[in-house]
């Protein structure tokens, strides 16, 4: 059962296809954990050329990945207070265990390890199945404001 499905993640998340990299939000516990899942499959534009007869999902998207799931739970964790942004910045520790492949079911598990604000920095593992298939920690930027430029 979903917590959020994809036109909810859509309304709090600014990535639209092919950049939106989470399907739906399976369980959430605000300022703690939030676990999403991605479908993973053979139309993804970046099996195109990662890597021609043998497809694998990029590493650096599956970072993505766990980044957006955590930009959700930062958002829901503040409630109704205004309309925050959440910037990326910083990846650490990042490991690649295995390969996801199309067909996969990705899990990702964020948890949140500090929040000094604006910055939260949490602890992501995605799973295929039972098996951890990458790992990172996560640091992000929750503020109100628009980059320079924006609209």
């Amino acid at each position: 059962m979903s917590v959020m499905d994809s036109v909810e993640i859509q309304s709090i998340l600014p990535h639209r296809y092919p950049f939106l990299l989470v399907d739906r939000i399976r369980e959430l516990d605000p300022d703690r954990r939030i676990v999403g899942i991605k479908n993973v499959t053979i139309n993804e534009p970046f099996f195109q050329g990662h890597f021609p007869g043998r497809p694998v999902m990029p590493g650096v998207l599956i970072l993505e990945a766990l980044a957006q799931v955590g930009g959700v739970l930062a958002f829901k964790s503040l409630g109704s207070v205004g309309r925050p942004v959440v910037y990326l910045t910083g990846i650490d520790a990042a490991k690649f265990r295995k390969p996801v492949v199309p067909g996969d079911i990705l899990r990702l598990e964020v948890d949140v390890l500090k929040k000094r604000a604006p910055f939260w920095k949490m602890q992501g593992k995605a799973f295929v199945d039972t098996e951890l298939v990458c790992e990172a920690e996560v640091t992000a930027m929750v503020t109100d404001e628009k980059p320079a430029g924006a609209q």
